[in-house]
C-alpha cells in the first residue's frame, strides 16, 4: 500500500533561514551557524571516504583520551598534558 506525500508549507523539513530586508549575507551566516550546530558538515566529511572499523575505534579512543585530559586540566588548572612542544 502506497501513501501519498503532499508537499505543503506545514510539512517543511530540514534547516531553513528567512531572508529579511534583502540581507542575504546575514541569512547565509545564520544558515552556516545552524549547519555547524547540527553537525551536518562534520557528518558529510566523515561519510566522504570509507573508514575501517578499526580506524573508527582508534579515532574514538583518541578523542576520549583528549576529552579526559581536557577535563583533568580544567579540574586541576594545569596546562594540557600531551603538548609535544616544551618550552624551557
Amino acid at each position: 500500500m502506497r501513501h501519498s506525500k503532499s508537499n505543503t508549507d506545514n510539512n517543511k523539513r530540514g534547516l531553513s533561514v528567512e531572508v529579511r530586508n534583502g540581507d542575504v549575507a546575514f541569512a547565509l551566516r545564520k544558515f552556516k551557524k545552524k549547519i555547524a550546530e547540527d553537525g551536518l558538515l562534520q557528518e558529510l566529511r566523515a561519510r566522504e571516504f570509507y573508514e575501517k572499523p578499526s580506524e573508527k575505534r582508534a579515532k574514538a579512543k583518541k578523542a576520549g583520551i583528549a576529552r579526559w585530559k581536557k577535563k583533568l586540566s580544567t579540574m586541576n588548572d594545569l596546562p594540557l598534558m600531551g603538548n609535544k612542544s616544551k618550552k624551557y
